[in-house]
């Protein structure tokens, strides 16, 4: 398992799956083109690239290109590292029949091939300095998921964090893990709750 700093953006939920067994780290997905119209995805993309950096390992076909291209070139400031898959015509499994291209896409390719890629693009496991300790619990145990007034309060939490105003719980807790520990959150939570108070 290849533990990474970086958020790493792929098109599609099987891709993300896949690459659960090959990488510890953020995994955002584009949904395919819907990146071309998710104002709050991209947000969130631009986050990573200037607080971590981010890693864009989409398909070797010609979406996947397009897609690679309008994330570079919608990213102001940060880091953009690029892991390519090498050619490799198939079917993926699930699939009735192969892509237009008959190129596999990141779902398709073995796990091997496909950390050898991100060791290719130079990418190796990072020494991680907070651990990953803020779970879907925590986040219930805040107030952050669960209750009448959870939304309101991840909003604020947001807002004060610099974060995009829309995200889910569950992609709250992936940014989270990669900015604190569970005991910074927690006085976070006690701020947010005192600027209310003070309001």
């Amino acid at each position: 398992m290849i533990k990474i700093n970086e958020a790493v953006i792929v098109e599609g939920k099987y891709d993300k799956i896949k690459l659960s067994s090959v990488i510890d780290g953020a995994i955002i997905v584009t949904n395919g083109f819907g990146i071309f119209k998710d104002k709050e995805k991209l947000e969130l993309i631009r986050y990573y690239a200037e607080k971590t950096g981010i890693i864009i390992l989409t398909d070797s076909d010609n979406a996947g290109r397009k897609i690679r291209g309008y994330i570079k070139g919608a990213i102001g400031k940060g880091t953009i590292k690029n892991v390519h898959i090498p050619d490799i015509f198939g079917k993926e499994k699930r699939k009735t029949k192969a892509s237009a291209e008959g190129k596999l896409g990141v779902e398709g390719i073995d796990t091997a091939t496909l950390r050898a890629a991100f060791e290719k693009a130079g990418i190796t496991s990072a020494e991680r300095t907070a651990p990953k300790d803020i779970t879907k619990l925590t986040m219930f145990e805040l107030g952050l998921s669960g209750g009448n007034e959870s939304s309101i309060l991840r909003k604020r939490l947001q807002k004060r964090l610099g974060l995009p105003s829309m995200l889910s719980a569950g992609a709250l807790l992936e940014v989270l893990n990669t900015m604190m520990t569970a005991a910074e959150l927690k006085e976070h939570i006690a701020a947010v709750m005192e600027e209310e108070n003070d309001v």
